[in-house]
């Protein structure tokens, strides 16, 4: 019996102690599973903390956004200075109101000049690296009784030019004459893009250019020059009034100053020491400008334009053509006649006449 009764308790204890196993074993896989998961966390927390910022896009790093934002800021409104037009030695500068003013340019900020062609010399004979120079250097003078004086003289280092004498002042106007019919004429015919004389200067050009009796450009006596004048003289009469208007512009007012001149002036001086005294003669109410019939007699003109005729034929445009002229020609003067004589080409010149 008693062996009976031990036997039922073993049964009851195995019985009892079999269900409290499996929550045992559950939990330990939940303990595992905890750790696997704790493990692998930290795994990732490793993986994002040694991946380098940036290689990620979604990633953003204190002061990454700032960045952004100085890439998206507002671009700066344009200098006023940008539209603001200042003459020859002054330069443009922002005052305190952030309005743009002209002031006199400091001529150590001109760029070095590159060669002795770039050279001028001015009136108090001094020569000036450049033409940036001069004019700045003058600019400093305003006001004052030297730079009152100041002009610019002649384009190259400045040296001597001999006295002009009075059968050679004759002789002046008959080459002049003849170079700037040369010169329209020229200027006719490498107008391929209709950008160097307007249609009304071509259909009076294009009577010259097609007339038989017009005489080449050449190496000529000056008493073939004086014949052609006066046999062919209505050839000559619209070239004159032509550089006339191509002078005329600040403002066109039917007289030229000293600066409206120095374009056609200044390059020739170098080569015609009688162009001072020519332009000097010119002027013969000595009242410091080239009146329309003062220029038109100085070269033997007769017949007259009137101020208007001169804006409707060579005031329209007149920028745009000097600068068209000055690409197809390959001049770098401002004056498509003063600057000529840099060109290659011998029907471009005033050049030396046979005696």
């Amino acid at each position: 019996m008693k062996v009976w009764i031990i036997f039922l308790l073993c049964l009851a204890g195995k019985a009892l102690a079999a269900p409290q196993q499996e929550p045992f074993e559950e939990e330990f896989e939940l303990i595992e599973d905890h750790e696997a998961i704790a493990e692998e966390e930290a795994v990732v927390d490793e993986v994002i903390e040694e991946t380098p910022v940036g290689s990620n896009p979604v990633q953003v790093e204190t002061g990454e956004f700032d960045e952004a934002i100085e890439v998206a800021e507002e671009v700066p409104a344009d200098n006023p200075c940008l539209n603001h037009h200042c003459k020859k030695g002054k330069v443009c500068e922002l005052d305190d109101s952030n309005n743009p003013i002209c002031v006199c340019q400091d001529p150590s900020t001109c760029p070095a000049s590159n060669g002795e062609f770039e050279h001028v010399c001015g009136t108090d004979n001094k020569t000036y690296d450049s033409s940036c120079h001069f004019f700045a250097t003058k600019c400093t003078l305003e006001g004052t009784k030297k730079g009152h004086k100041l002009h610019l003289d002649y384009i190259g280092p400045c040296k001597y030019i001999a006295p002009c004498l009075d059968n050679e002042l004759n002789e002046f106007p008959l080459r002049m004459r003849d170079w700037l019919k040369n010169v329209l004429v020229t200027l006719y015919e490498r107008d391929e893009d209709n950008n160097l004389l307007t249609e009304k200067q071509k259909l009076r050009v294009k009577k010259i250019f097609e007339n038989e009796k017009r005489l080449q450009a050449g190496d000529h006596t000056l008493e073939l020059l004086a014949h052609d004048f006066e046999k062919n003289y209505n050839m000559y009469i619209f070239p004159v009034h032509w550089q006339f208007g191509q002078l005329d512009q600040h403002p066109i007012d039917g007289y030229l100053s000293h600066t409206e001149l120095a374009p056609l002036r200044a390059p020739l001086i170098p080569m015609e020491h009688c162009t001072t005294r020519f332009f000097t003669q010119c002027d013969a109410d000595n009242d410091k400008y080239i009146a329309l019939d003062e220029w038109a007699s100085c070269f033997g003109i007769k017949e007259q334009y009137r101020l208007e005729d001169i804006v409707s034929f060579f005031a329209q445009d007149t920028k745009r053509r000097f600068i068209g002229a000055l690409h197809c020609c390959g001049i770098e003067s401002v004056s498509v006649v003063g600057r000529f004589w840099r060109t290659s080409d011998p029907s471009l010149a005033l050049g030396r006449v046979r005696k």
